[in-house]
């Protein structure tokens, strides 16, 4: 879906380049998250690929088509959700939704379901300006699936919601996943990338670091280790042992069987300990 080679883009008056020859591509049905600090390039890369900034180097295919050739046909294929949402604050929701399904060409999805996937159908017909900032997000969200996009690029799509509403989005990319849809993520939240995405890409100060799963880079940067917490005379207490020799380990066997266990934990490392590690930068 989505191929870039040697991706270069300086900012007018920059000396510096924002992106310094981005490599990397997305498959067909995949979730791919950008993971970096603000100000590392991830929303630049995503504008790029959008069709916003055009004065880039390298190449760039999305769609089987470079970007520099692209003209309006190229929206009606994909579904576009910024950090910052941008709506009618004038127009109630169900307005904004029913306008903005008015600039495709092809079929869209009755905004009133949208409304309803995301927990908004109450709200309706409430003006915009009324809106919380999640509120704002979620309908934002909606906007980006008006058009049953092909590809879907979400900045930061959690931000600013609750655990309840947060699952929601959540399930709802997962669902998109499912169906076929090209997801594209950029975020700081390492709990996001780790729960949604089938790879990440580390992007810091313009270069990607490392692109692999969460979970080969979780298991490649980990202890390969077991943590067992357990109570002993009412005091909490804990022990490592190697995953390798656990198994035939006779003291574990003995400690399971000898004091009330309380939690038993692998120590793999996180998203954040590695993105650290191979960067030397933090999240946010």
């Amino acid at each position: 879906m989505i191929n870039v080679q040697n991706l270069l883009f300086t900012y007018s008056g920059n000396a510096e380049p924002t992106l310094q020859g981005l490599d990397f591509t997305i498959a067909k049905g995949e979730i791919f998250g950008f993971l970096g600090p603000s100000g590392a390039g991830k929303s630049t890369t995503i504008k790029i690929l959008i069709g916003i900034l055009k004065n880039y180097q390298g190449q760039v295919t999305v769609l089987n088509r470079e970007l520099r050739r692209i003209n309006a046909d190229y929206y009606e294929s994909i579904g576009v959700a910024f950090e910052f949402p941008n709506l009618y604050s004038k127009f109630t929701a169900l307005e904004n939704l029913r306008f903005f399904s008015k600039l495709y060409k092809g079929p869209t999805t009755n905004p009133l379901d949208l409304l309803t996937m995301v927990g908004l159908e109450t709200d309706q017909n409430t003006r915009i300006a009324e809106f919380s900032k999640g509120m704002k997000m979620r309908l934002n969200f909606c906007r980006s699936l008006l058009n049953n996009p092909d590809l879907l690029f979400l900045d930061e799509p959690t931000s600013g919601q609750d655990p309840v509403n947060l699952r929601k989005i959540k399930d709802i990319i997962l669902e998109q996943k499912s169906k076929g849809t090209t997801v594209c993520i950029t975020t700081h939240d390492m709990h996001v990338a780790d729960s949604l995405c089938d790879r990440v890409a580390f992007i810091v100060d313009g270069k990607i670091a490392l692109v692999d799963s969460p979970r080969a880079l979780k298991l490649q940067h980990g202890s390969r280790m077991v943590r067992v917490e357990y109570r002993d005379k009412g005091s909490l207490k804990n022990k490592d042992y190697s995953l390798d020799s656990l198994a035939t380990n006779q003291d574990f066997q003995n400690l399971l069987s000898s004091f009330p266990v309380e939690t038993i934990h692998t120590q793999e490392a996180t998203l954040e300990d590695i993105f650290i590690k191979t960067t030397g930068r933090k999240l946010q």
